[in-house]
């Protein structure tokens, strides 16, 4: 069954996407992760969308930059991780593992999925087989650990892999072409790795995007969620924190 929701992608700074989910019925729009106001604004207005809220993954600046202005802006609420409520003072609604948020009669679930912050958590839309991860899961990636543990992530990326295959997956950075470059040496005898670094390539070269991606995609081609276990995970992301390729 086709989502009965409709998403915009909004590029910002150098390399962020923020995401606009619109639930047609309600007239709800959500922003994801608004590292900047206004070019969400804009994209809105231009769209007819009137935002009533904004989800926040985790607290980075790059992720909540857009808050207060957007709030200001059209009165929405924000809703964000509540182990990180002291950095994101804009919050409305402090949210925890098994939380629920709406969008109109659109329900997502609150995953906890900590270890590129302490609090970083994940809205998962089963109904409509979507996922917005933040920065815990990337195309042929995963975020850097600066605030948790490479057992965290393993189990968070185990646990993301169980959604159902198809569940699309929306990160918040376009990373994929540099995470492939290194997955073709993490993995250098996966084929699935060497076609899609390849489909990559041709899109970024069209200036097109890579995201969302699908869970099925990344458990075939991202070496993180295909680490054995986390001490593989911990040695993959060090590889990768100064690879150059």
């Amino acid at each position: 069954m086709p989502s009965r929701l409709e998403v915009a992608r909004v590029p910002a700074l150098s390399d962020n996407y923020i995401w606009l989910v619109h639930e047609p019925v309600s007239g709800e729009t959500a922003v994801i992760d608004p590292a900047q106001a206004e070019p969400v604004l804009a994209e809105a207005a231009a769209r007819g969308w009137r935002i009533t809220q904004i989800w926040n993954t985790h607290w980075h600046p790059d992720h909540t930059g857009g808050n207060a202005a957007i709030k200001e802006a059209t009165g929405c609420t924000v809703t964000g991780p509540a182990a990180e409520a002291a950095r994101i003072p804009t919050l409305d609604r402090q949210v925890g593992e098994g939380d629920r948020v709406s969008l109109g009669p659109v329900e997502a679930e609150i995953l906890e999925v900590p270890a590129h912050t302490a609090g970083h958590i994940a809205y998962h839309l089963p109904d409509e087989r979507i996922v917005f991860v933040g920065d815990t899961l990337f195309a042929m990636g995963c975020g850097r650990l600066f605030e948790g543990t490479a057992e965290q992530m393993h189990a968070n990326l185990q646990r993301l892999a169980t959604l159902p295959p198809e569940t699309e997956v929306y990160c918040a950075h376009e990373y994929t072409l540099s995470n492939g470059r290194y997955a073709l040496v993490a993995e250098p005898d996966n084929d699935a790795i060497r076609r899609r670094v390849e489909e990559v390539q041709a899109a970024r070269a069209a200036g097109l995007a890579t995201v969302p991606t699908t869970i099925a995609l990344e458990r075939a081609t991202n070496p993180f969620m295909r680490a054995a276990d986390a001490d593989q995970l911990a040695a993959r992301r060090l590889a990768k924190d100064s690879f150059r390729g």
